[in-house]
């Protein structure tokens, strides 16, 4: 066997350990909820039109009635965005310094 191959192999096995963190949660101290997922989703669909201006971001959100995770609003304004994902921001930061690595 060649050297090569040894190595793909070991790096096969690493993709395969399931003991460590996944690398895209790697900077969470906790899982999202279902609301920050929620948002988290309607955003990668709005982003994904094209669009980024928060103001029109947000008229997106209230027109498809996507609950605020943290005030639990629907009637989505820049400023409401803003809040939101600072707040959001905020407690995934307290959760990883209470948590540590990985969620």
């Amino acid at each position: 066997m060649s050297g090569h191959d040894a190595f793909k192999d070991r790096l096969t096995e690493r993709a395969q350990d399931t003991s460590r963190p996944a690398l895209a949660n790697q900077c969470r101290g906790r899982d999202l909820e279902p609301a920050e997922m929620a948002l988290a989703e309607a955003l990668m669909k709005i982003y994904g039109t094209g669009e980024h201006e928060f103001a029109k971001v947000a008229a997106a959100l209230a027109e498809q009635g996507v609950t605020a995770p943290k005030s639990g609003r629907t009637d989505w304004t820049e400023a409401l965005l803003c809040e939101e994902l600072k707040a959001i921001n905020a407690d995934l930061d307290a959760a990883y310094e209470a948590q540590g690595y990985g969620a």
